[in-house]
């Protein structure tokens, strides 16, 4: 269903956000016809639009100000916004093409990628080969390796936040709880992020480093190989202490490249965990990515082992229905309600951020 052609009123000035160059200050709602919910980020939904002028695609993400001020994620959408800015650059992270305002919310204007998440896809399948696992985290350890060059901290790895484009290459999105300038030898104490992929180091409320996105990696890894996370149990408190103080199961059956990067990559102690001194150049040269040509992998010369067989620019067969079935509000002034935290996960999941070290 398409928004009715209603004009928000402008912007007053002490409403205004400062988007950056990211401001398209021309740009209005009415630009779109917003088609179908195609999914919920860590502080807003998504809806797939169309632009009127173009014909073109695009994933537009809505925010509600009075949302954003009432639960104090101004710096977490500014902070997304410019890791947006950032991303432009790398082939595995989506790209904003603008942002614009009205006096009450805030629009990205994204690529659609509509290949499906990897939660969708894993969902259907249960478990992915270890060579299909083993492309999906490459092309996720190149996305936060150039995260981690611009220090910048991911956070919130988990099969949601990846999708897959028209082709099956891996797309990252949903930078929400991102956070910039940690240098490599800095340490941040939010305490954020998804249950089942928490560090130890964030559960113990600990001073944590970049390490924290290779202890998500393994833990994505992890799930393309076994179907769940490790030490997932429906008990969340049951979970917790098997984080904090289990050995990492490991059923047989895998080979010993993909077990060894596992119990690298899932070490308790973020000092000996794989990454902790050369970060993403010894998630590179570990044994099990030793079939990855990382230059070809980077320029998208290496065939994806899954193709979605995307209909076109606007097919939804790979977006969960729970969202497609959701309707689009028929006015510009009542875009659906926005609900921080809220995930897909099957598991409960959800992200979450309290206490930043920094908040405005």
């Amino acid at each position: 269903m398409a928004y009715a052609n209603t004009r928000s009123s402008p912007s007053s000035s002490h409403d205004e956000v400062n988007l950056g160059p990211s401001a398209n200050p021309h740009a209005k709602p009415t630009d779109f016809d917003f088609l179908t919910v195609i999914g919920k980020g860590t502080f807003g939904k998504v809806l797939l639009a169309k632009h009127k002028d173009d014909n073109k695609f695009y994933a537009v993400k809505v925010l509600q100000k009075k949302v954003i001020l009432k639960k104090k994620e101004q710096k977490n959408i500014m902070a997304e916004r410019n890791v947006l800015l950032k991303s432009l650059k790398h082939p595995f992270l989506v790209r904003l093409h603008y942002s614009f305002q009205t006096s009450e919310k805030l629009y990205f204007v994204l690529d659609y990628v509509n290949g499906g998440e990897l939660f969708f896809h894993l969902q259907r399948e249960r478990r992915f080969s270890e060579s299909r696992a083993r492309f999906y985290a490459a092309e996720v350890a190149s996305a936060i390796g150039y995260l981690h060059s611009l220090n910048i901290v991911y956070r919130d790895l988990k099969p949601e936040n990846i999708l897959l484009d028209s082709q099956g290459h891996v797309v990252l999105t949903d930078f929400g709880l991102c956070k910039e300038g940690v240098e490599p030898q800095d340490t941040t104490s939010t305490f954020c992020g998804t249950p089942e992929y928490l560090a130890p180091e964030v559960l113990r409320k600990e001073p944590y480093d970049r390490t924290v996105d290779w202890w998500c990696l393994g833990a994505v890894l992890y799930e393309m190989i076994y179907s769940l996370p490790p030490f997932y149990s429906q008990d969340v408190a049951e979970m917790y202490d098997g984080i904090l103080h289990k050995p990492l199961p490991l059923p047989p059956g895998k080979s010993d490249a993909v077990c060894s990067l596992l119990r690298r990559l899932l070490v308790k102690d973020q000092h000996r965990r794989l990454g902790a001194i050369a970060d993403f150049l010894e998630i590179k040269n570990h044994t099990f990515f030793s079939p990855i040509n990382w230059d070809d992998l980077d320029n998208k010369r290496i065939t994806p082992p899954y193709n979605p067989n995307v209909r076109g620019p606007a097919d939804t067969q790979h977006i969960d229905p729970q969202f497609t079935r959701e309707m689009v509000s028929n006015s510009v002034s009542r875009t659906p309600d926005l609900t921080a935290g809220t995930s897909t996960n099957a598991f409960n999941g959800f992200s979450f951020v309290a206490n930043e070290d920094s908040f405005l």
